[in-house]
């Protein structure tokens, strides 16, 4: 029997995946429970990727964007790349484990020096991000204009004056 509740906090939400593991080990009896099978708590709830949403507040800073443009380039060391900032090398190192955590770099140890380039998982992820909103919004601009009646141009009345 699927559950469904509208309640959208965070408590609610808990309340629901304990009561499906109780069901489910109430009716598998100690086997395994298929929790890759789509449940869903509520159809329009919205799934947020985690490393997506902290890959994009990383780039929302100008420094650790500034960085992950460098990286676009090829592995750099950490001095090099302090080198083109206004910033300090700890401070480098910094925005790198931040943008690192995020899943956008990756490092590699190379000799003495760690070497940072993009990571292409976290790249692709963004990439499918705003690829998938660009396509939404492409869609809902088409909907419009074939909605929109022909002849008529941003709300302005030709051949009619307005005076009277």
């Amino acid at each position: 029997m699927p559950f469904t509740y509208e309640e959208k906090s965070a408590e609610s939400i808990g309340i629901v995946f304990w009561r499906l593991a109780n069901q489910c080990l109430l009716t598998n009896r100690g086997s395994v429970c298929p929790l890759d099978k789509p449940t869903s708590v509520r159809s329009n709830l919205p799934l947020v990727d985690t490393y997506l949403q902290a890959g994009l507040d990383a780039l929302g800073d100008a420094t650790r964007m500034a960085i992950f443009q460098k990286l676009v380039g090829g592995p750099i060391a950490v001095n090099e790349l302090a080198r083109t900032l206004p910033v300090t090398r700890p401070a480098v190192s910094q925005h790198l484990k931040v943008l690192k955590d995020a899943g956008l770099v990756m490092d590699s140890k190379a000799g003495t020096r760690r070497l940072y380039q993009l990571n292409p998982e976290g790249v692709a992820r963004l990439r499918a991000h705003f690829d998938q909103m660009w396509t939404k919004a492409m869609s809902a601009f088409q909907t419009a204009a074939d909605k929109s009646p022909t002849g008529e141009k941003h709300g302005k009345h030709y051949g009619r004056s307005r005076r009277t």
